[in-house]
């Protein structure tokens, strides 16, 4: 193709993609309402051809960015000659436009997924459930190309060199983050798609839900990692040396987990025992309601935050106004078909269903606390009513201790029966779990620090209590078994997934625990030859340097850290940077990680005397949190290889056929 119109062939592909999308709505819901199989047929040729048409968008404005088009205005704003490749590769997201065409192409791609995954199920199911997301999809091709244009032109006038990437963006967490978080966001789509095609053919039974529980740990598992590499990623970037700061677009992402969280453990209820049903149809919409209210947050322009994208309100309006449709209309389904779908299934107090029942209450208030003090100052400044700021105090008062509670239902929930037990043998199972917990928790924080800590202790008899009673259960389970090996074998893989799942749980309270309590700072003036001492180690500066990057200048200051013993250990190495195009000051984080501790040294404001202002941080056992993330993600994609779901789905009746398979565990 001719190089001067790629950008204009990118254009054409779009709008193309539109009407693609438009038909893969119109013509699927249409035969599905009419029972006519050629207009259902439409449906997967349409979601194909719908992909790879926003495929070939996407292809063209990476194009343009490789090339240095400048007479493109996204990259004219967004790139650089000088930049390195693979930035000029991630800048294409790093900006409202791109990132908005990245969105609707995972969206596509999630669609053509289902469109070859789903060739057992009932033909009028795959097409309800690709119509909708052809709806959703429609949308959002529709916002780029009516305000967020990527392949707008300057002509005549052409830059003769661009903006520059934002210089916090030149990282590699902008490679991995915001695709691993738009997988999450968008995949949740899926699960919404089939909530919502369920209602519409009155079809909520075991096998929709063995067809739902997939995609929706996959797209759970992706989101938690999304929130993880986001999390680590400002850790080691923003040079403040914290992991999560509760900023109104963090807490964006973290709404529609805790929803989807409450969604896999509702959806192994519905499996199970066949009920929570309308519940369960209600958490889907709402967890993929909520990934539409995070893509509003950080493109509306109401919020001011290093996340957000973009200040422009007619995008913003744009957004909102589709968050309505969808949440309208899927509410206004549900209104209309929920009870013909839905039956009460009975089942004690003390049982699995109960338990679960209430972790899920647990989480949807978990939600609503962190969506109001989201939502609440917004909401006074937009009817002038006044400015408030909500921050970390709020969320730490209220999500602490509710976090606690939800630890205590996750130890109960997996040695509990489905349907009722007595309370007798559930204590019987648990006494000692408790026993020990509390006193691992209470002698810990004396053998780490020297000093009894009671928020310490707290949190670990959370964590320990989430992680011993599946001991417990484990032990029981392989017991019976003939051989250890037989035992784990006997267990589903959607078992082990929930045991993973769990354990990721306990590991990142654990981390947030002991770095919360345990972490020591010291913000201090350091010329070359002064020394410091921060948690037992010793900083010097013994020098410092200047270099040239691609597009940047740096001052760098050479740490050497010795321990207590004097021994030398290593040498660190923070930066100051200066990034040319747009002449702007970043700070450039020294990072010594380890599984027990961190050490973290960022340089400030340059001061008189070849002296600099230097933060210097121990970071106990930080690492955990990201590492119970990816042991949560981890979960969630075993259970999804779990053999019941890689059956191929079959036309069924209304009856549970769950009863064959193993045991599902939440």
């Amino acid at each position: 193709m001719p190089i001067k119109m790629i950008p204009e062939i990118g254009h054409f592909a779009l709008i193309v993609a539109v009407l693609m999308a438009v038909i893969q709505t119109v013509m699927p819901l249409a035969g599905a309402a009419t029972r006519r199989p050629l207009w259902m047929a439409y449906a997967s040729p349409m979601a194909m051809g719908q992909f790879i048409f926003v495929l070939f968008a996407y292809l063209c404005l990476t194009a343009s960015y490789m090339l240095d088009d400048f007479s493109v205005v996204n990259v004219a704003n967004n790139s650089n000659s000088m930049l390195p490749w693979y930035y000029k590769f991630s800048a294409v997201w790093g900006n409202h436009e791109g990132s908005v065409l990245l969105w609707s192409l995972i969206l596509a791609g999630w669609g053509f997924a289902v469109s070859r995954c789903s060739t057992g199920l009932p033909r009028d199911m795959v097409a309800r459930v690709l119509g909708v997301m052809g709806m959703v999809s429609a949308g959002f091709l529709l916002f780029v190309l009516v305000t967020s244009n990527p392949f707008e032109r300057s002509l005549p006038r052409v830059p003769a060199d661009g903006a520059d990437l934002n210089p916090l963006l030149q990282d590699f967490g902008l490679i991995i983050h915001p695709p691993m978080l738009y997988m999450g966001y968008v995949g949740f789509s899926v699960v919404f798609a089939f909530a919502i095609a369920a209602l519409l053919g009155g079809r909520l039974d075991s096998a929709w839900t063995r067809w739902v529980r997939p995609w929706t740990n996959v797209a759970w598992a992706f989101l938690t990692v999304g929130i993880a590499l986001g999390s680590w990623w400002a850790y080691y970037e923003l040079g403040w040396g914290g992991w999560w700061f509760w900023d109104p677009v963090e807490n964006a992402s973290l709404l529609p987990w805790l929803t989807g969280t409450a969604l896999i453990h509702s959806l192994a209820v519905t499996e199970k025992r066949g009920s929570f049903k309308s519940w369960t149809v209600l958490l889907a919409i709402f967890t993929f309601s909520l990934s539409l209210l995070g893509t509003f947050l950080v493109r509306s322009g109401v919020l001011t935050s290093v996340h957000s994208f973009a200040n422009d309100p007619s995008r913003g309006l744009f957004i909102l106004v589709l968050l309505g449709i969808t949440v309208g209309l899927s509410l206004l389904v549900f209104a209309l078909r929920a009870p013909r779908v839905s039956h009460v299934v009975g089942f004690g107090l003390v049982s699995r269903d109960s338990l679960l029942l209430v972790n899920n209450i647990l989480l949807v208030i978990m939600t609503v606390t962190v969506l109001l003090g989201t939502l609440y100052p917004l909401l006074l400044d937009a009817f002038g009513l006044g400015k408030i700021s909500v921050g970390p105090p709020y969320f730490n008062a209220l999500f602490v201790p509710l976090t606690v509670l939800l630890c205590i239902f996750m130890g109960l929930g997996p040695v509990a029966r489905w349907k009722r037990m007595a309370g007798g043998e559930l204590r019987r199972r648990l006494w000692l779990a408790g026993v020990v917990a509390l006193a691992i928790a209470a002698l810990a924080p004396l053998v780490y620090g020297g000093e009894w800590n009671l928020w310490v202790s707290l949190g670990l008899v959370a964590a320990l209590w989430v992680v011993l009673p599946l001991v417990r259960d484990m032990t029981d389970k392989v017991r019976k078994a003939a051989s250890l090996w037989q035992g784990v074998r006997r267990q589903s893989l959607a078992y082990w997934g929930m045991v993973l799942g769990h354990l990721g749980m306990a590991v990142t309270i654990v981390g947030v625990t002991v770095v919360s309590n345990y972490s020591v700072e010291e913000n201090v003036r350091m010329a070359p030859g002064d020394s410091a001492d921060v948690a037992g180690y010793t900083f010097t500066m013994t020098g410092l340097e200047s270099r040239r990057g691609a597009n940047f200048l740096a001052d760098t200051a050479i740490m050497k850290v010795e321990g207590d013993d004097g021994e030398h250990l290593f040498v660190m190495e923070p930066e100051k940077r200066l990034y040319l195009a747009r002449g702007m000051p970043l700070t450039q984080v020294a990072l010594r990680p380890g599984p027990l501790r961190d050490l973290y040294v960022a340089m400030g404001e340059e001061l008189d005397g070849d002296a600099w202002a230097m933060r210097l941080q121990y970071k106990p056992m930080v690492r955990w949190l990201w590492l119970g993330a990816i042991l949560m993600a981890s979960g969630g994609l075993l259970a999804v290889v779990d053999r019941r779901y890689r059956r191929r789905s079959t036309v069924q009746s209304g009856s549970e056929s769950s009863s064959s398979a193993q045991e599902a565990t939440a």
